[in-house]
């Protein structure tokens, strides 16, 4: 197994949890992002610089991916890629998208986009907080756990 993280809008905290995992669990773990990330030295967290670009580290990722492998996004249409592909999604605040689960969350998600294009919602999700971060962290320790 090897674990990919969406690495563009990847919170700082979520990134130390991340490496602190593939270092206890001995994962390789690559960060994929159109832009430098700092990291630590490791032989299992690597970094990966795309392309500038719409959907790049996403592509990349749903490309490299293999079936087992885990990637940690909280982009669904990656997460619905990845799952048809054989792996697992993790999302930031901890739901663990599966074969089971992807359609209705991507079914979800569209229809949310349909409501913030003809105005009738606006804005995301709320940014994410100490909960969220906690929920990912328990969910990756269960999922390695369970998997690795």
């Amino acid at each position: 197994m090897q674990i990919w993280v969406d690495a563009d809008a990847c919170p700082v905290r979520m990134r130390e949890t991340l490496c602190r995992a593939a270092e206890r669990r001995q994962l390789h773990t690559t960060f994929v992002a159109n832009q430098p990330l700092s990291l630590p030295r490791s032989a299992f967290v690597h970094a990966r610089q795309v392309a500038k670009g719409f959907d790049e580290a996403d592509n990349h990722i749903a490309l490299a991916c293999d079936e087992g492998d885990l990637v940690v996004t909280a982009d669904i249409p990656l997460a619905a890629q990845v799952v048809e592909r054989g792996a697992a999604a993790l999302n930031p605040r901890g739901t663990l998208y599966t074969s089971e689960n992807i359609s209705a969350h991507l079914a979800r998600r569209n229809f949310m986009e349909e409501l913030r294009s003809t105005g009738e919602i606006s804005g995301g999700p709320a940014a994410l907080g100490k909960t969220d971060l906690q929920a990912f962290a328990n969910a990756l320790d269960k999922y390695l756990t369970a998997n690795a």
